[in-house]
């Protein structure tokens, strides 16, 4: 697979993760039954298709698997205990724990486009949802960050695994997901309504989108399968305005421009790269070539 294919299946991942946030506030039932019957349908979705043989456990597979039940479990938490700006701003703060440990975990060192490209990032963030961020909801915040935690270690594992099987790690990721859950789920039952939107959420928002997400992360660096994707927090409120009609405020496309340029500058240096050099190693092998050849019976050799 190429770097612009993997590229394009994060934004494919982000695209259908961004409707997240809509259908949790949507389904009217306790957020730890949410996350758990998500993660189930998910879980088996993810068995049917890719039908996996004997997993092998080892720490990378079981510690990919727990971060994503963490992230996973906390996000819909967060989104029931603060606002979802809030959960997705603080959720989005796993690039920077991945550019801060990628390189001790993965040998993966930071380049200063990444730098640039992650600041870039959180500050238009910070612009997008300036209007709606909330001091309330305490504990709501600290679960967000978790989330974010969890969300950039399970980035870090599934990167660790390229070579092997990161499907493995959410396929068990979704079942422990779903594990914890599960007392919570016999509490009382979701209405029609609701489990329409639990089986949109297990099918697409988990089962779909981390299966793109699983085959992109072994052909790009942890880092990138985390500042691409931050295109997600932009589209939440495209939902909104196509189905409720609610226009973003000004700052808010600031920063949503802010964040298409990060996105863009990262997804394209290595393209800009390339051509920069490309006219120096161009011009070196035409020079070697208009060299005449050495006539071995040349006197003046």
């Amino acid at each position: 697979m190429q770097r612009s294919t993997a590229i394009l299946l994060l934004i494919g991942a982000a695209v259908i993760w961004s409707t997240g946030g809509f259908l949790i506030k949507w389904v009217q039932w306790p957020p730890l039954a949410i996350s758990g019957m998500r993660s189930a349908i998910g879980g088996i979705f993810l068995l049917i298709v890719f039908r996996p043989g004997r997993f092998t456990l080892n720490r990378y597979m079981i510690g990919g698997a727990l971060a994503y039940a963490i992230c996973v479990t906390c996000f819909v938490l967060s989104n029931k205990l603060t606002s979802a700006a809030n959960a997705i701003l603080l959720q989005y703060t796993a690039p920077l724990h991945v550019a801060l440990c990628g390189y001790w975990f993965l040998g993966e060192r930071p380049r200063r486009v990444d730098w640039l490209a992650l600041v870039l990032a959180l500050f238009g963030m910070v612009l997008f949802f300036l209007d709606d961020l909330t001091l309330e909801g305490l504990w709501g915040n600290l679960v967000a960050l978790i989330s974010g935690l969890g969300f950039a270690w399970m980035a870090l594992f599934l990167r660790k695994q390229k070579d092997a099987a990161p499907i493995h790690s959410v396929i068990l990721g979704n079942l422990i997901a779903a594990m914890v859950a599960l007392p919570f789920m016999f509490q009382s039952a979701p209405s029609a309504k609701g489990w329409i939107g639990l089986v949109l959420l297990g099918l697409f928002q988990v089962g779909l989108a981390y299966a793109l997400f699983t085959l992109a992360i072994r052909h790009v660096t942890a880092l990138e399968s985390m500042l691409i994707p931050t295109i997600e927090p932009i589209l939440n409120p495209l939902w909104v305005l196509l189905l409720l009609g609610e226009k973003p405020g000004p700052l808010a496309l600031v920063g949503g421009g802010i964040i298409i340029a990060a996105i863009l500058l990262r997804s394209i240096e290595p393209w800009l790269r390339r051509r920069a050099f490309a006219p120096a190693v161009n011009l070196e092998a035409a020079s070697r070539n208009s060299k005449p050849a050495l006539n071995p019976h040349d006197p003046k050799r």
